[in-house]
């Protein structure tokens, strides 16, 4: 089968040997794997990170978010069977997406959302996974309830931040402030539901001052948390949540003592990682999102097409995503 990995970490992605096209054998189930006709795929900060620090002896192959086709299930498959179509975000421990078939766990994947195309499936995995979690598992909001409280998004263009903002505002009642600093990014978060937008280049606390808001209840920090974070506790309200996903280099906690507030982590391979025992939550919540889809109460987050599956693609995909500047999600479809 054709693959594309990477064979020495750190390589820029300008570099033509940081991704190449090889090919592989089809591999072959384990007891609770589905084996999947890869159809489309997205890349993510976490693929180009991966591919600058993991150093590997062997090409590994990268990718998360795919959708594609049931080919084959393991003997202790339940959920699907093929010729199912199906989405995932795959696990961090295991080969990737970016190969024409792939080995993944059949607890972690949901059905594709029915009214939406291959490249506009493939957006939603990873992001919608990591959103949700945020949101209800790790600030623990409750759906329908968060009325008078506020919930800061920052870093509300990217991928996790274009589906929490319509997660945010179409199943709770929380007032959504997104941060955006370029016009368009932040036209794109105002379509996608937050009740207003502020600059993250310019101070939080003035920004939401403007919007007569003194303090907000919950912060979601989705990218540059080490640069904001003591805007962050300026504007937290005492008692507030703050969740992030970034790896920031050092964060001081002793700094949210003083209001009580508390520091969640979101890691959304945490799950298949160690195999919990609600591994299968991400099978809900993956359905329970094509289902909102579907109905037409949230939307894809695609943002650009690149075009097929293959090296040459996915070294501008990375390019892209290592420059800070995408909106939404970048996909690449077909072989």
């Amino acid at each position: 089968m054709r693959a594309v990995a990477y064979t020495h970490a750190g390589l820029s992605p300008d570099d033509a040997t940081s991704l190449v096209d090889i090919d592989l054998d089809i591999p072959t189930p384990g007891p609770r794997d589905l084996r999947v006709a890869v159809k489309a795929v997205a890349v993510n900060p976490v693929d180009a990170k991966v591919r600058r620090n993991a150093a590997t002896e062997t090409p590994r192959v990268l990718g998360f978010d795919a959708v594609g086709v049931v080919d084959a299930v393991g003997s202790e498959v339940a959920l699907f069977q093929p010729g199912d179509e199906v989405y995932y975000a795959g696990a961090i421990d295991r080969a990737g997406s970016n190969a024409e078939y792939q080995l993944v766990d059949e607890r972690i994947v949901g059905r594709k959302p029915s009214s939406l195309d291959d490249a506009s499936a493939a957006a939603l995995p990873l992001t919608a996974i990591t959103a949700w979690e945020l949101l209800f598992d790790r600030l623990r909001i409750a759906e329908g309830k968060g009325e008078g409280q506020t919930l800061l998004v920052i870093g509300a263009a990217g991928g996790v931040g274009s589906i929490l903002v319509q997660l945010a505002r179409q199943l709770t009642k929380l007032t959504v402030v997104g941060t955006a600093s370029r016009p368009e990014t932040q036209d794109w978060v105002y379509a996608l539901g937050a009740h207003h937008v502020i600059d993250h280049s310019q101070p939080l606390s003035e920004g939401l001052a403007r919007l007569g808001i003194a303090h907000v209840e919950h912060v979601a920090s989705l990218t540059h948390t080490d640069q904001h974070y003591a805007q962050i506790i300026e504007v937290l309200a005492p008692q507030g949540q703050l969740g992030l996903i970034d790896d920031p280099g050092q964060l001081d906690v002793m700094a949210l003592k003083r209001k009580s507030a508390s520091l969640h982590w979101e890691f959304m391979f945490a799950r298949p990682l160690h195999q919990t025992a609600d591994m299968q939550q991400q099978h809900v919540l993956l359905n329970r999102v094509a289902g909102l889809i579907d109905a037409g109460v949230l939307r894809t987050t695609l943002g650009e097409n690149l075009g097929r599956i293959n090296a040459a693609n996915l070294r501008r995909a990375h390019a892209l995503i290592e420059s800070q500047k995408a909106k939404g999600k970048i996909v690449l479809e077909g072989w």
